[in-house]
Order: structure tokens, then C-alpha cells, then sequence
């Protein structure tokens, strides 16, 4: 079984040629990119989530397949970097396989973060749960939102 690329069955009747052609074109740009480098072993880039909330930072990744053995977490400098690497999981008499489609990502991954001053770098903690990465960076007291009252004069 061969594995060919979509392409417009007859792209003269389609109303929407131009914008398909575009499309295939962005998808085509991206296939090649270096940041697609990881189909097949090198690297990739999990996907992250920074949220707020009023005492603090937490920043979710996504990293299926993996434990937290095979992830490191460092902070220099103000800098939080998450670094790893997922490995291909093959067992003895595998290279005979032959793939048709190959779209999981292995290899390793590094992000790096700037954090903003308002977080207490040495009260960062982490879990790891269900190949889900959560980084909890709490405020200092003087980032936290809170109330003035007005006086009467």
C-alpha cells in the first residue's frame, strides 16, 4: 500500500482553488520545516499552557508517552527550561516493520521560559500525572491583586 499526498481532484471546478492551493502550499512548508525534524527521531516540541490565576503561574505540558524520569526541569537566571527525551519504544525482531504512517514525534525537547519577576523561584514545584507536566510558580505578595479601601476625609 502506497501513501501519496492529498491533492485537488480537479481543481478547475472548485470555487475554492485558491485558497485550497494556499493551504497545500502552508502544509507543504511546514512537512519541511525544521521544526518537523522529530518524525522520525531529532527533536519536537511538546505543547505548553501558561495560565494565571491570583497566587500564581502554572504551566502545562503535554507529554504523552513519557515519565518523569525521562524529564528535567531547571531554573537559572530566571529562566525556567523543561528538557527531555521520548524515546521510540521497539522491541527485538522489529526491523522487519514497515510503517505506512509515521506522525508520533520522538527524540528530545527543550523549552525555556522567561519568568516575570513576581514569581518566587525557590517555591517552584512540579507533578507529573498521566503524561501531563504541571509546573506551579506562586506569586510574591507583592504581585498578588489586592483591595484599597477609600477613606472618608
Amino acid at each position: 500500500m502506497a501513501i501519496t499526498r492529498y491533492t485537488l481532484r480537479n481543481p478547475g471546478l472548485s470555487p475554492w482553488r485558491d485558497l485550497e492551493e494556499v493551504s497545500n502550499r502552508l502544509a507543504r512548508m511546514f512537512d519541511e520545516s525544521p521544526l518537523s525534524t522529530g518524525t522520525n527521531g531529532g527533536t519536537w516540541i511538546p505543547a505548553v499552557n501558561v495560565e494565571e490565576t491570583k497566587d500564581e503561574l502554572v504551566l502545562t505540558a503535554e507529554l504523552p508517552g513519557m515519565t518523569e524520569e525521562n524529564v528535567g526541569i531547571e531554573m537559572e537566571n530566571n529562566v525556567l527550561t523543561i528538557s527531555g527525551e521520548k524515546s521510540e519504544e521497539r522491541t527485538e525482531g522489529d526491523e522487519e516493520r514497515r510503517y505506512h504512517l509515521w506522525e508520533r514525534r520522538y527524540g528530545q525537547f527543550q523549552r525555556s521560559f522567561t519568568l516575570p519577576r513576581t514569581v518566587k523561584g525557590e517555591e517552584i514545584r512540579a507533578s507529573f500525572d498521566k503524561g501531563v507536566l504541571r509546573v506551579h510558580m506562586p506569586k510574591v505578595a507583592e504581585a498578588k491583586t489586592r483591595k484599597i479601601a477609600i477613606e472618608k476625609v
